[in-house]
């Protein structure tokens, strides 16, 4: 017999009745029934349930054992009694009676169960990981994770491409974040830098004629945590392709998560159509570049209805350049508590609040008030008719701007009796975050979203420049290697309207990817750089290894990434993504189980030539 197991604990059922079995696990619950023992003996694979009474040869032994010690039992296969059966598991019709015992690896009193569902604080979770990870969720989560990373590498090879790996240790590269730098040892003052993603060089494999390229890559950013973002590194699809167009790269990206999607999401619905929305459009209906198409509420611009109304602030809002009136549609939300709480929302935003109108059926006491009489009497009215009933429009705003154009910002929105709108005003990019915020927050306390669903969308046309309204400097916007539509032309004539082959796809309301269709021609790229303010020297400097290659045939080019850990933690149904990585740091970037990041010692710190400056 093998000397730790001759199956795992989730191999044995009733064919294995009368059979001597070995099993090697980890205790996972201990139970005392009249001096019978029965333990709950887990592996990776599964349960198995053994029991021990003073009959056996190790009862004495097997007493002393206690939660998450690690055991080997030798025993024989029984069936359990009808009434016993465990139809939960496989091995719920059977359990082994322990003829031997040895205890592989004694466990300490434990800093957090593995057993059952308490909650510990992440800090602890994280310290003492390699026990946080043996719970039952933790080990679904990562071998998903395992499986997704699988699939995807299957479905990429189906696709014609192959996988080549790109270094780790290479030249400091900006792409939005903060390079992770690492001191050389040979060349005294000089760094090398973790990479942020491995796009120069997957372009440069373009140029040297590979055609299809694509890794599950690791990627280094020394960035701010979010629940939805790792604070050091994290894991990303990363693909490229020449010859192809934009469209080209949707059409090769969209089967293979779909396909992972449908395969992984536990029969939720995959959405098949992927709409292409533009960055304009997006930040307009929905306030962000990564909309939840879950939620069916689109805003619109109801400018027009407030232009020289009664309503001052708006009215005189719209008298300055760039400002503008939007609302949010709330279909049921047609409440006075519900509208008085997504305005308090819009403060604890930082916003003065949010103005809104709701719809009702024509009330006694609203008849009262418009024709002055008693209420009783305006009951009598409606009852009989005289005064004809139907919907009418409520609020501070609806007051305000009179019946006509309330009736005409609801006919608008497409809205009626029960329904809401909530209005912000000014500059779009001073209100569109919280905007795309509070329209989240409706659909989600308002019901409207299904919750089965995967839902996508490409943004694209997104904005190569900005211009500060203050300084007058021009910058970019995004990605400053994209082509831009129009190439050179655009940017001789209206840089600050060209867009670029730019897109991410946005799913439930995350970024899942985000690419390009690079921009391979140096005269574009130097006059791209020009307008930003960097001379055709700096980008030389700083991008030269890319754009020396270009000068000798470089191909028409582009290709995405998709975050790994992002995508497994949506398939999981978490809400964080340390929930889906192995080994994450805390949210200050910290290892709490190994100590890093650590104190160098004065031999290291010499043999690089670095001195630390304390920190006042």
């Amino acid at each position: 017999m093998h000397a730790f197991r001759s199956h795992t604990c989730a191999d044995l059922n009733k064919s294995n009745v009368g059979e001597t079995v070995r099993l090697s696990g980890w205790v996972h619950r201990v139970r005392d029934h009249g001096g019978i023992l029965f333990i709950d003996l887990r592996d990776h694979y599964g349960m198995t349930q053994v029991l021990c009474d003073p009959d056996s040869p190790v009862f004495a032994e097997m007493e002393k054992v206690r939660s998450e010690w690690c055991i080997r039992i030798d025993g024989n296969v029984k069936a359990r009694d009808a009434d016993l059966v465990n139809e939960k598991i496989p091995t719920g019709e059977i359990e082994v009676f322990v003829r031997d015992l040895e205890v592989l690896g004694a466990a300490d009193e434990l800093p957090l169960m593995v057993f059952g569902d308490q909650e510990y604080p992440e800090e602890t979770r994280l310290k003492y990981r390699f026990l946080d990870l043996r719970r039952e969720i933790m080990q679904e989560n990562m071998k998903l994770r395992s499986d997704v990373v699988m699939s995807m590498r299957k479905r990429m090879w189906e696709q014609g491409f192959r996988e080549y790996q790109t270094p780790i240790i290479t030249a400091s590269s900006p792409e939005g974040a903060r390079d992770f730098l690492v001191p050389s040892r040979l060349h005294p003052g000089k760094f090398y830098a973790l990479p942020q993603a491995p796009q120069q060089f997957k372009q440069l494999m373009m140029v040297a004629g590979f055609d299809k390229y694509f890794q599950i890559a690791p990627c280094f950013r020394d960035e701010d945590p979010r629940a939805d973002r790792s604070p050091t590194d994290f894991y990303q699809l990363d693909m490229e392709m020449s010859f192809v167009t934009q469209q080209d790269v949707f059409d090769t990206i969209q089967p293979v998560l779909q396909g992972v999607f449908e395969e992984f999401g536990g029969g939720r619905k995959v959405d098949q159509e992927w709409p292409q929305i533009s960055y304009a459009d997006a930040a307009k209906w929905y306030g962000t570049d990564k909309p939840d198409l879950r939620n069916p509420i689109k805003m619109q611009v109801v400018s027009e209805h407030f232009r020289d109304s009664g309503f001052a602030i708006f009215a005189k809002l719209l008298e300055q350049d760039g400002t503008e009136i939007r609302a949010i549609p709330a279909p049921t939300g047609g409440g006075r508590k519900f509208c008085d709480r997504m305005n308090k929302f819009a403060q604890e935003q930082g916003l003065p609040g949010m103005g809104y109108i709701f719809w009702r059926d024509k009330t006694a006491d609203s008849v009262a008030q418009e024709l002055g009489i008693p209420v009783k009497e305006a009951q009598a009215k409606l009852k009989s008719g005289e005064v004809e009933g139907g919907m009418e429009a409520a609020g501070p705003l609806a007051k305000n701007i009179g019946p006509e154009r309330t009736e005409a910002i609801r006919q608008q929105l497409g809205l009626g009796v029960g329904d809401a709108a909530f209005f912000l005003g000014g500059k779009p990019k001073s209100f569109e975050a919280v905007a795309g915020r509070a329209r989240d927050v409706i659909g989600k306390e308002l019901g409207l979203l299904d919750e089965d669903r995967f839902a996508f969308a490409w943004i694209v046309d997104f904005p190569i420049f900005q211009k500060d309204e203050e300084t007058g400097e021009v910058d970019f916007d995004h990605n400053p290697f994209s082509m831009p539509q129009g190439g050179m032309e655009i940017l001789e004539t209206d840089p600050l309207s060209a867009t670029g082959y730019q897109y991410d796809l946005a799913c439930n309301g995350y970024e899942l990817v985000s690419g390009a269709i690079r921009n391979h021609k140096p005269e574009i790229m130097f006059k791209a750089f020009e307008i930003a303010g960097y001379g055709e020297d700096e980008v030389r400097k700083r991008f030269g290894g890319m754009v020396n290659a270009f000068k000798y045939g470089a191909p028409p080019h582009g290709g995405c990434a998709a975050g790994v850990d992002r995508i497994v933690m949506l398939l999981a149904d978490q809400q964080n993504i340390r929930e889906v990585v192995m080994f994450p740091m805390n949210q200050r970037a910290e290892d709490l189980m190994m100590n890093a990041p650590s104190d160098p010692t004065s031999d290291q710190l010499m043999e690089l030539g670095l001195r630390i400056i304390p920190q006042d």
